[in-house]
């Protein structure tokens, strides 16, 4: 076991790689551009409360993310909640996530809610992906909805969440997200989804401490400036100004960062990493004395609202106080990414304001904003041609991020799931 492994990238991918490998006996040494391990799933102080950055939840399907619970004798960390969906539409607010809500929603004709209620109830059904690979996904949404149920309850969703790319994403990556969330139910009245006390920092914590105790290395501040190729095979890579030699190197983060620091890949492969989407995401986390719904998750379809939902997470885990994120994605390149603070602070205020009057600005009690400048990936139509293998060309050198378990979405289990199994790979090599 003398082979020395770099992995690159401190998320839930990158640790579940180290993780895997320190179980299979090398002591692999992790690198973090950040000064914390957890990518978007680290925490931070909110005022003594030790929080995510940007909200985290769990459903009924995470399987490896319940396998590495077990292993690391934390599953009773592991807590599960019904929780409540709500519309926010023609400036009402209104129950949304089942049946009931659907039938009763105003604004929309009983045929449209039909169509709609089929296509949601058929998603969860949908075995193999592959036939919806011939569909983008607004085209496969509005052939099953119709224009009405589009225009009213899909079309803001779409737009606010991927801005220009929303006319050309996959069908099977948004059908994984409806059917996730659809599958983790108690009932087809109840939403079932799950928290781990303490927040997402009670798996980092362990799996960080899993790794250093059985010999692997992390080094966080860490960014890696270039990835060093010679004669078809890895030598290692540079960090801080300083060279260190590896004979595997296992990437984990943004596709669209591989360019600048493996610049010497071949030319094929070079161009499939620099065609990749990522958008950046502005994350406004608010801390009230009062709860402003009483819903997990609310959708939002407002022509003064430029966001896509509300995500109240105290409505989830009740052990944080009132907690509210408030998310924005859009491209690097929009004018809106470079809006200071102050903006979407305000813009937020306004928002919880007009949702509920009884909020009042001595009701908030503290505002935080987090950026993260590749936060989403966009999957196209048939993504995962475009992909080159995880194993590159380059002996010892494997790439990958959260796109590769496409048509998943990107999550902590999915993340744990393909780490691993990556690990594993680069063993078996």
């Amino acid at each position: 076991m003398n082979k020395e492994i770099a992995v690159i990238g401190a998320g839930p991918m990158g640790l579940a790689v180290a993780y895997e490998l320190v179980k299979q006996g090398f002591k692999p040494t992790l690198f973090e551009a950040d000064d914390r391990v957890g990518g978007m799933a680290a925490m931070f102080d909110f005022g003594g409360i030790e929080i995510e950055r940007y909200y985290h939840f769990h459903c009924t399907s995470d399987y490896d993310f319940f396998n590495i619970l077990k292993e690391l004798n934390i599953e009773d960390k592991l807590n599960w909640r019904a929780t409540k969906m709500g519309y926010w539409y023609q400036n009402r607010l209104q129950p949304w996530g089942n049946p009931i809500a659907l039938l009763k929603f105003k604004g929309l004709s009983l045929s449209a809610k039909f169509r709609y209620a089929l296509h949601a109830f058929v998603s969860t059904k949908i075995k193999n992906w592959k036939p919806l690979e011939k569909y983008d996904a607004l085209t496969w949404v509005k052939k099953w909805v119709g224009q009405e149920a589009y225009n009213i309850l899909w079309h803001k969703l779409f737009y606010q969440k991927f801005y220009e790319y929303s006319t050309n994403l996959s069908a099977p990556w948004i059908w994984s997200r409806i059917r996730r969330i659809g599958n983790s139910r108690y009932s087809l009245m109840k939403e079932k989804l799950g928290y781990l006390s303490g927040g997402s920092k009670t798996l980092l914590e362990a799996m960080n401490n899993y790794i250093l105790e059985n010999g692997g290395k992390i080094r966080l501040s860490s960014e890696i400036e270039k990835i060093e190729i010679e004669d078809g095979r890895v030598k290692g890579v540079v960090s801080n100004g300083e060279f260190y030699s590896f004979d595997t190197v296992i990437s984990t983060i943004p596709l669209p960062i591989i360019p600048k620091i493996a610049p010497n890949l071949p030319e094929d492969i070079l161009n499939k990493f620099k065609s990749k989407i990522n958008i950046a995401g502005v994350c406004v986390i608010a801390k009230l004395d009062k709860p402003l719904t009483q819903n997990f998750w609310l959708n939002t379809n407002d022509d003064e609202m430029d966001i896509p939902g509300i995500i109240e997470y105290s409505n989830l885990n009740d052990k944080v106080g009132h907690i509210v994120y408030v998310p924005y994605y859009m491209p690097q390149s929009n004018p809106k990414y470079r809006d200071d603070d102050e903006v979407y602070i305000s813009k937020v205020k306004k928002y919880f304001k007009k949702i509920n009057p009884n909020i009042d600005e001595e009701n908030i009690l503290d505002v935080k904003v987090h950026r993260y400048h590749y936060a989403q990936p966009i999957c196209q139509p048939n993504y995962l041609d475009s992909l080159p293998d995880a194993k590159l060309p380059i002996k010892g050198l494997w790439i990958a991020d959260t796109s590769y378990y496409y048509p998943e979405d990107r999550g902590i289990s999915e993340s744990i799931g393909y780490g691993r199994d990556m690990a594993k790979r680069a063993i078996n090599d």
